[in-house]
């Protein structure tokens, strides 16, 4: 049976799993930011809503991005992992051939090329709210 722990503990075993919610990414009802099993992040879907909650960028898809992009760092941090430990990518869009070329400017600008994940872009009908134009996952590596 995996048991819950809600400390930072550098003894984490396989079965231990930690939910991760830090200050900074606006807590969205009944998820968590993320879950790390052991050394493994998985990062729950991260959208464009400020530490408030508000829609950052609305029409716009690169501020969008942005705001996606360093929601991603600050879960990152607080799970013991970073940009560099990225081992899996997804991101989600509404209108990927409009998207992807400006989605892929700005991930480049927060992940460097010798750093570059697995990775998979994804096509959907539409994400929680029609304003959100992308989502990203990731799963990564923590560093301790």
């Amino acid at each position: 049976m995996l048991r819950k722990v809600w400390h930072t503990s550098s003894s984490d075993s396989v079965d231990t799993i930690r939910r991760i919610q830090p200050e900074t990414v606006f807590a969205i009802p009944g998820l968590c930011a993320a879950t790390r099993v052991g050394n493994v992040l998985f990062v729950s879907g991260q959208v464009p809503l400020g530490p408030g909650g508000e829609l950052v960028g609305v029409g716009d898809f690169r501020a969008q991005a942005e705001q996606v992009f360093e929601n991603l760092g600050e879960v990152l941090l607080a799970g013991g992992s970073g940009f560099d430990r990225i081992v899996k990518l997804t991101a989600f869009f509404v209108d990927i051939a409009r998207d992807l070329p400006v989605y892929r400017e700005v991930r480049n600008e927060y992940i460097a090329a010798d750093d570059a994940a697995a990775g998979s872009a994804v096509q959907v009908s539409k994400l929680f709210h029609p304003s959100v134009w992308l989502e990203v996952e990731a799963v990564a590596l923590c560093r301790d």
